[in-house]
């Protein structure tokens, strides 16, 4: 889902969901002839309801206006379209979608042509004038998918990528000429393409034919192309809607965990003893989420939602309240929460039919996963022939459902899983699996694949006067908090909150761009990579991301956004060089390497810069010298050249510390524009003592000991970063603190 999981009366249900089966526009309404298809009137049915959920979190920086990682662009070239257009060719078949509001807010971006993604325009950039940084980040980043599946498939592709791995121990870019690049450029899209196109659009079936040899021309049409494909997204959903093909329901906009953003203590109650960050308590925030969500669906589609699959099955009955409250009319969850909830496990007698919560006059209608049947869609049939995997699929159904048709009762089997992750590792992007699948279901007189809401309202509903607070994995929310960069996440989140409710007044639009960094900040997709149980390349991306969100939030409010914000929360260490202090130095301080004596015996902190982020991770900071004399703290920033006059602008902030902790002292530089170089000036000193910078080749920065609390030798710690605009660009180190056992230079190693 992440990414990438007693009867009550049959007048009672039917008249809960009467507003679900009101025909639409061209639609079918109940007692029609597709009905007849149903089965309704005859034995007992298998109604069989599956559940795709789209997403893709908020990846747009709302200061910058660029996109930070290409994925929401990519799934739409390969899934979207495709996994409803498909629907046409089975007419009977009718699902749900579940539309993450955000992911598809940025679908309509690229569709207009308005998004700025670095990513695309690298991708399309001539490959004879990509500099050696662009060719090096194309060679790293256009290998994200399966090679057995779509980078083999396609034998260019493949030979590249294994032209890549053999090379790029010793320098890849060596066999890489611009036409290899070219190449490259191209298939690093065009395997994303939809099948549909692959097979049924003439220049893209010719590209793929050819496989090689791309021109300038080809690659300028290769990305007008995915513009148009982007572009024909919205319009097929709302197409099949309006036809009563499919139902679209929705999540909250910027896919939160509802139950925590409402109440974070509730993850006690799933899991009594875990490590919870400071109470966050604003279920103000999660109904805005909901009606957001509930809003942009009726705009974009013609009709409000009637369903919600909470952002990873994420309930408590709180969440739910706010949701009847708000106009939704069915809620889905796991199998795990109905475990739960009924204080045992549940067979498939008790989880083929629908529920209706009911709590303080509110109700909702709720349907509970197949976990093991849905897994097996996402993890194991890949592996298996289409034709195998279907029909052993529609078998477990039988199997399961044969007790239930017998006592003469229907059966309402929820299949809810990610729509778009698991079919880059199936055969053909899961299109033969798909149409074997449907094929079957339709020619099955026993079996019919309906929407949500008219399984709803063809079963009787078991009452529920509660839920379980939980999500779909493990009926808890321990992924998304508990683990020390889960909570240190929830905390910094908590310090935004806190700081939006007291600030100053600003700008009415200002004010509504701080809230709205907040709910992205919300999204449940950034602690979804903290902690220990995920893994991906682009971690480092999304910790980037998520304080960037933070840190626009104290920007669009005016404030200086905390120092915290410039470290990473994951606890991952770029590989660095730390020689400790070894000698007394008193360095002149004018910015320039004296001598080459001036610093020796310094202790030397040395960037690696072999570890960035995905994207544009920018290296400021070369190596950092740093020393005493016993009475004062020398410290020396060299900026990587190519960087140098990039510092015009930007702030130095600097922390210093006793050992213990116990006494803290910070200063800001500040680097003005001055002639062919920035110059640096001291913008804030510490409460006692003064600081004496000069910025010429480098940064030299001499403070007294005394003024940083640091007495008789002893030890002390520093951090600093970069900031511009109010967002940190750099961290010396990029977690924790350099530290110095002591300033006693008798004491120094040697």
């Amino acid at each position: 889902m992440a990414g990438h999981p007693p009867q009550q009366s049959s007048a009672a249900g039917a008249e809960l969901f009467r507003e679900l089966e009101e025909p639409e526009p061209g639609g079918s309404s109940a007692g029609s002839a597709q009905d007849s298809h149903l089965g309704i009137f005859d034995m007992p049915q298998i109604y069989l309801c599956f559940l795709w959920h789209m997403h893709q979190p908020f990846y747009k920086d709302l200061a910058s206006g660029e996109y930070k990682l290409p994925w929401t662009r990519m799934h739409a070239l390969k899934d979207y379209y495709g996994m409803v257009r498909i629907l046409e060719e089975f007419p009977h078949i009718r699902q749900t979608f579940n539309l993450v509001p955000s992911m598809m807010a940025q679908v309509e971006e690229y569709a207009s042509g308005a998004a700025r993604d670095p990513y695309l325009e690298t991708v399309l950039k001539p490959a004879e004038s990509l500099s050696d940084t662009e060719r090096a980040f194309l060679l790293q980043h256009s290998f994200y998918s399966d090679p057995q599946r779509m980078i083999y498939r396609y034998p260019r592709y493949g030979q590249l990528f294994d032209s890549w791995q053999s090379q790029k121990n010793v320098g890849a870019r060596a066999v890489f000429g611009a036409q290899e690049f070219r190449d490259l450029q191209m298939w690093s899209q065009l395997a994303w393409f939809d099948e549909e196109f692959q097979s049924g659009d003439e220049e893209v079936r010719e590209w793929v034919r050819r496989g090689r040899n791309f021109t300038l021309a080809d690659q300028a049409r290769m990305g007008a192309k995915q513009r148009e494909i982007v572009s024909q997204v919205t319009p097929e959903y709302r197409k099949l809607a309006a036809a009563g093909q499919i139902e679209i329901s929705t999540t909250p906009y910027y896919h939160p965990i509802l139950p925590l953003v409402c109440d974070s203590a509730i993850a006690g109650v799933s899991h009594p003893g875990v490590t919870l960050p400071p109470r966050f308590r604003y279920p103000g925030d999660a109904r805005k989420q909901l009606e957001m969500a509930c809003d942009f669906t009726a705009q974009t589609f013609g009709k409000a939602p009637a369903g919600l699959w909470p952002s990873e099955g994420s309930v408590s009955d709180e969440a739910f309240s706010i949701a009847a409250d708000v106009g939704y009319k069915w809620a889905a969850t796991d199998s795990g929460v109905l475990n739960r909830t009924l204080g045992r496990g549940v067979g498939v007698d008790g989880l083929y039919r629908p529920y209706r919560w009911q709590q303080g006059g509110r109700s909702l209608g709720v349907i509970f996963r197949d976990h093991y049947l849905s897994d097996l869609i996402g993890f194991v049939y890949s592996k298996m022939d289409a034709a195998a995997a279907a029909e052993d699929f529609l078998r477990r159904i039988h199997d399961n459902c044969a007790g239930i048709l017998d006592a003469g009762r229907d059966a309402l089997v929820p299949i809810i899983l990610d729509g778009e992750n698991a079919w880059e590792y199936f055969d053909h992007n899961g299109r033969p699996f798909l149409r074997e699948l449907y094929r079957r279901i339709q020619n099955d007189g026993r079996m019919s694949a309906v929407t949500v809401s008219e399984g709803l309202a063809r079963l009787a509903a078991e009452p529920l006067g509660g839920i379980f607070p939980g999500s779909w994995i493990n009926a808890n929310f321990d992924i998304w908090i508990g683990a020390e960069e889960d909570n240190l996440a929830w905390t910094q989140l908590l310090r935004a909150r806190e700081t939006f409710d007291t600030a100053p007044a600003v700008s009415e639009d200002k004010r509504k761009m701080a809230y709205e960094e907040l709910l992205i900040a919300e999204g449940s997709d950034w602690c979804w990579w903290y902690g220990p149980e995920h893994e991906s390349a682009n971690r480092p991306e999304f910790d980037q991301l998520y304080r960037s969100h933070l840190a626009n939030v104290y920007r669009f409010l005016g404030l200086m956004p905390p120092e915290e914000l410039s470290r990473p929360i994951l606890r991952v260490t770029l590989p660095a060089v730390l020689v400790a202090p070894s000698g007394r130095i008193r360095p002149a301080i004018d910015g320039e390497v004296t001598s080459y004596f001036e610093w020796m015996g310094a202790g030397v902190y040395r960037v690696d810069e072999r570890s960035g982020s995905m994207h544009g991770k920018k290296f400021l900071v070369k190596e950092v010298y740093f020393g005493s004399d016993g009475w004062d703290f020398f410290l020396r920033i060299d900026v990587n050249p190519d960087y140098e006059l990039e510092l015009g602008g930007m702030e130095a902030r600097f922390a210093g510390q006793t050992l213990d902790g116990k006494q803290t002292s910070e200063f800001t530089i500040g680097f003005a524009h001055g002639g062919a170089r920035p110059v640096a000036m001291v913008l804030a000193v510490p409460a006692a003592g003064t600081v004496e910078c000069a910025y010429a080749r480098v940064l030299e920065v001499r403070v007294p000991l005394a003024a940083l609390g640091v007495e008789g030798g002893g030890g002390l710690r520093f951090q600093a970063s970069l900031w511009e605009g109010r967002l940190p660009v750099d961290a010396i180190p990029h977690q924790g603190w350099l530290e110095m056992k002591t300033t006693d230079p008798d004491r120094f190693e040697d």
